[in-house]
């Protein structure tokens, strides 16, 4: 049997199916080795696919076996995830448009994948002021000391302060590359490069030898923002790619904090911005760890062995357990895919998400390979 990862490896290889559709397909066909084998008629049933769309996909995808597919690009490129594996970010799953294919290099922590290690990004411009490099090191060096596992891009200014502050601490650092893994870019920052390896991990959704392309920067933002708690603005200018970032973070539910800056410095003016539209601002170290210690805990609880659902869960949360739970039972089946947990509580895909990802970190429900669930 060709194992799911297979299927997102094809899938992302269709002309015009990107992250967002993908997730459609998954969640609609309850796997995407499912969706696979559906007709152009099924196809149009998901959500921004049309007839033509559907019927090009169904030409193209008769060109491609998966399982072949599979094997020739593990030989190029020896680790990635894909969100049918086990160990694929769970804070990156939430999001509604994860990386199909997400490539690392460097030493894998599992428990900042879980989300048990907290991770916060800090991003900024590539020309900072001498005001922000200092209160990046600052900022950086507050929570590498106290346990974060910080987010950066690897680019000039801020992102190269934030790897080095880490590194010097021994901290544990990772940077959302727009190149392949194996790609220096800058060249300025080969060292830095190296160290982030030995420190921590690279990340990139495009495969081994991809150059640098304008186009890569701006969509690798959303990943540094979908797999952190928090997002750190330290100075950006009206057009910079720290304030989509911080955009991203915000419709993915996670909070944006802003070094305030002065309306004198160009630098800074897309951080106060950020502060009129409501992002909170950071007055010193402690109180953006008192921000930080104030985001609910994602530390999964010991798995509750029980039958009964628990007393005061919120009304979704019990609906969505309540259905693991004897949906389950009277059908004979241990797991549930997605779109069916959707269908029999007649909630909102999105209500359902954030439904699963509490009963997750509650030890209440566990995810299975192809976005599947069932009651621990």
């Amino acid at each position: 049997m060709v194992e799911e990862r297979a299927f997102w490896l094809a899938w992302s290889q269709i002309n015009g199916v990107g992250p967002v559709l993908l997730r459609r397909l998954q969640k609609h066909f309850g796997s995407l080795t499912t969706a696979w084998e559906a007709s152009s008629i099924a196809l149009v049933d998901v959500e921004g696919l049309g007839t033509q769309t559907a019927d090009a996909i169904v030409a193209e995808r008769h060109k491609r076996d998966p399982a072949t597919l599979l094997e020739q690009h593990e030989r190029e490129n020896v680790d990635f995830w894909t969100p049918a594996d086990a160990d694929y970010p769970r804070l990156l799953l939430e999001t509604p448009d994860p990386p199909a294919l997400l490539y690392y290099r460097g030493t894998v922590d599992l428990l900042e994948n879980q989300g048990t290690t907290p991770m916060v990004a800090i991003v900024g411009t590539r020309d900072p002021s001498d005001y922000g490099r200092r209160w990046t090191r600052r900022l950086t060096t507050t929570l590498a000391q106290s346990g974060f596992s910080v987010v950066s891009g690897l680019a000039e200014g801020i992102d190269t302060e934030v790897h080095r502050s880490c590194i010097s601490l021994n901290g544990r650092t990772l940077a959302v590359l727009g190149t392949g893994v194996d790609v220096v870019y800058p060249w300025s920052n080969r060292q830095l490069h190296q160290q982030v390896i030995e420190h921590g991990l690279l990340l990139s959704e495009y495969p081994a030898g991809t150059q640098p392309d304008r186009t890569h920067f701006p969509r690798r933002n959303r990943i540094i923002a979908g797999l952190s708690r928090a997002t750190i603005v330290m100075e950006a200018p009206v057009r910079s790619g720290g304030l989509i970032t911080a955009h991203l973070a915000n419709e993915y539910g996670r909070d944006v904090y802003v070094l305030p800056g002065s309306l004198d410095n160009p630098k800074a003016i897309g951080c106060l911005h950020l502060l009129n539209k409501g992002a909170q601002v950071i007055l010193s170290e402690a109180h953006l760890l008192e921000m930080l210690g104030s985001l609910p805990q994602l530390a999964p609880s010991t798995p509750a062995h029980q039958t009964q659902i628990p007393l005061d869960l919120a009304p979704e949360l019990e609906k969505v357990l309540q259905v693991l739970t004897h949906f389950g039972q009277e059908n004979g089946v241990e797991s549930l895919p997605f779109d069916l947990i959707v269908q029999q509580t007649q909630l909102q895909a999105g209500s359902v998400s954030s439904a699963l990802l509490q009963l997750e970190l509650m030890g209440l429900v566990s995810q299975q390979p192809g976005m599947r669930y069932q009651r621990c």
